[in-house]
């Protein structure tokens, strides 16, 4: 009988939320932004970071559901497991916004207009 759960366990744990530290950024070409002015660049930055904080903030509120769920679903009432929903378009959004902070960031260096978000660096740099 437990060979049976190995199986359920994976699929459930499988399922959950990705942390939105694990979330890897789309690609953006930093060419939508070649015509911008530093200013324009900063305002850009500011809202893309807005925008990324809340998609943030978010996705690990549904990490923390999905866990509670998938500890709730393998300790006490395996039907709590349709509770785990995943991440699909919160992780993509914010896999975008995390891309557009990318091509604002090489767009501003092209520019020499110093503009960095801290923490957010694409994997291998």
């Amino acid at each position: 009988m437990r060979i049976l759960w190995v199986p359920a366990i994976a699929a459930v744990l499988g399922a959950c939320a990705s942390a939105s530290s694990d979330i890897i950024p789309a690609y953006v070409s930093p060419v939508m932004y070649q015509n911008h002015t530093c200013p324009q660049l900063a305002m850009e930055a500011q809202g893309i970071s807005q925008r990324a904080a809340a998609l943030s903030g978010a996705q690990d509120q549904k990490r923390t559901n999905d866990t509670i769920a998938t500890t709730a679903a393998v300790v006490i009432f395996w039907p709590a497991a349709f509770f785990v929903g995943g991440d699909k378009q919160t992780a993509a959004e914010l896999a975008q916004m995390k891309g557009q902070m990318v091509a604002v960031e090489q767009a501003s260096t092209m520019k020499k207009c110093g503009i960095q978000f801290q923490g957010q660096r694409p994997p291998g740099t």
